[in-house]
């Protein structure tokens, strides 16, 4: 074992001012997305993509060719041909692990401790029906001496004896039954994952099978479920950095370059996830104004009326518009002008100016959303 000291169940990092900085981000992006409320229908829109991406993403890093696209159409029933049916199978489990493991802890509300047993039962989800495919046995350790790359993976006899050990520094350094905090629960989650390549238990099929305890370990303390895929994505994002760290801290056994690596890419994606999900509500907010502005407005020509309401509605927000861009917005606003002059558009837009919808900026034009955002809470530096 002497070319294995880097598997040393020992704390072999440090948590740096900048990481533990990262860490505090990681926690308040997670609390600001656990408190947005959200239709249910669009939750469960955000919901598919992140696992689909998630199922995507721990399958590419290992080389399968399916994207996210693809994926979307194999849910809907598309099938592909005999030949390429195990890429199929490799992502529908992991698909069907997702959903499991989701219903276990989100709905049922049992969670468990990681354990040889877990371990190996997560093995068997993700190899399941994958035959010759999966260079193992699901949910069996190796009986075999094996080399990735230029590592020499631990002796197969010490495999049983390497898990338990794992198993129980586990349960030891992160004293999880005594109640962790959500950072504590990220750095777990991410040295479970490493241990898992380090010890490489089964023959094939460990790097999906320490990625999906990440995601368990990462969903037991409270991780939004729509934002479930965010570091596996990332790792297959940056695949030859997430390589080169997995080498880098075996190399100089110390884990504390690839928890910062881990944590920046958690960190970057959490934040982009919830900008994008803060925008889509601004937007609902901000398309609910305009209907209250215009229930309150009296008209006699009803096809001006709702010319002009359309135009708003259609405008995206934060971006500036000339009068020619204006009127070709979208399909449906260049039908409504198509047959009005120039002196009605530029009544048009006047009265939008008038009712606060819109502002005009040299000679271009943009949506007035700045009136919602006065009336949300002031950020504090």
């Amino acid at each position: 074992m002497d070319r294995h000291k880097h598997i040393s169940f020992q704390r072999e990092w440090e948590i740096d001012t900048e990481c533990a900085y990262m860490l505090g981000e990681c926690d308040a992006y997670v609390k600001a997305l656990t408190d947005i409320p959200l239709k249910p229908e669009y939750r469960d829109r955000l919901l598919r993509v992140s696992l689909i991406k998630g199922a995507q993403a721990t399958t590419a890093i290992e080389g399968n060719t399916l994207s996210q696209e693809e994926i979307e159409k194999l849910e809907e029933g598309w099938r592909l041909p005999p030949s390429k049916e195990y890429l199929e199978i490799e992502v529908k489990n992991i698909l069907e692990a997702f959903n499991s493991l989701l219903l276990e802890i989100v709905l049922e509300g049992n969670v468990r401790i990681v354990t040889p047993e877990l371990i190996k039962e997560f093995h068997q989800m993700i190899g399941k029906n994958l035959g010759e495919q999966l260079d193992a046995i699901p949910g069996r350790f190796r009986d075999d001496n094996r080399v990735v790359g230029q590592y020499f993976a631990p002796d197969y006899k010490f495999v049983p004896e390497l898990v338990n050990k794992l198993c129980t520094w586990l349960r030891r350094e992160f004293h999880y039954n005594d109640g962790q905090n959500f950072s504590t629960s990220v750095v777990q989650a991410i040295i479970t994952h490493v241990y898992i390549e380090w010890i490489h238990p089964f023959g094939d099929g460990n790097g999906r099978t320490g990625r999906l305890l990440e995601f368990y370990i990462l969903l037991r303390a409270g991780l939004p479920n729509i934002v479930s895929h965010v570091l596996s994505n990332f790792y297959n994002q940056t695949r030859p950095e997430y390589y080169r760290q997995l080498d880098q801290a075996r190399n100089k056994r110390s884990l504390t370059i690839f928890i910062k690596y881990a944590v920046q890419g958690f960190r970057d994606g959490l934040k982009e996830n919830l900008n994008v999900i803060q925008e889509s509500q601004f937007s609902i907010f901000w398309h609910y104004h305009i209907y209250e502005t215009f229930a309150d407005i009296k008209y006699t020509k009803k096809t001006a009326f709702k010319r002009k309401r359309e135009l708003i509605l259609e405008m995206p927000i934060n971006q500036e518009f000339d009068i020619d861009q204006i009127i070709k917005l979208t399909p449906n606003v260049a039908k409504k002008y198509a047959t009005v002059n120039r002196a009605t558009v530029l009544r048009d837009l006047k009265e939008l100016q008038q009712l606060n919808l819109l502002i005009k900026v040299g000679r271009k034009y943009k949506a007035n959303n700045r009136i919602l955002k006065a009336l949300m809470p002031s950020k504090k530096s």
